[in-house]
Parts: structure tokens; C-alpha cells; sequence
């Protein structure tokens, strides 16, 4: 559990410490659908950074590919203040 990390010409020693993950969240979505685009709105305020949302919100609309007509994400357009984003596809659909 105990390691030596060269960095910078220093070195430091580090112990490694198990922690817990945080509890998954579960959220609605509202959705406008219009060809190419989908709005997302409503979307809540997560105590994670911007970027892991809209990875996530880049997967959810992905995977819903077979079920629901998602597919191959071109761009998520994600405002963190507004709580809406617009996920664009590579085709209509």
C-alpha cells in the first residue's frame, strides 16, 4: 500500500487508501425531438463536473439507439446553468 513517485525531480512517498464511490443518480429528462436534434431540458444540478454529464447524456441517447431511435452522437451541446442540452445525431432519425 505504500509507494515511491518520482515527480519533478522529487520524490514522494504516497500510501494508497480504499474509499467508496457515491450512491449512482436517477433523474427525468424532458425531451423535444426534431430530426437530426433532440432538446433536453430540466435537467438537475449533480455535484459532478460538466464534462461527466455530458458524457453520460452523450450514452444514454446513444444506447437508446435500438429502443427508442438513437443513435451515433455528433455533438452535446450541455449548459450546466440552464439545465438543458441539444444532442445532435450524425443522421435523422
Amino acid at each position: 500500500s505504500k509507494h515511491c513517485v518520482k515527480l519533478d525531480n522529487r520524490t514522494a512517498n504516497v500510501t494508497v487508501k480504499p474509499f467508496e464511490l457515491g450512491m449512482g443518480f436517477h433523474f427525468e429528462l424532458h425531451v423535444t425531438i426534431s430530426g437530426k436534434k433532440i432538446s433536453v431540458s430540466e435537467i438537475p444540478e449533480l455535484p459532478i463536473p460538466k464534462d461527466w454529464m455530458r458524457d453520460k447524456l452523450e450514452l444514454h441517447f446513444y444506447k437508446t439507439k435500438k429502443a427508442a431511435g438513437g443513435g451515433e452522437i455528433e455533438n452535446v451541446a450541455y449548459n450546466k446553468g440552464s439545465g438543458t442540452a441539444v444532442i445532435t445525431f450524425l443522421r435523422p432519425g
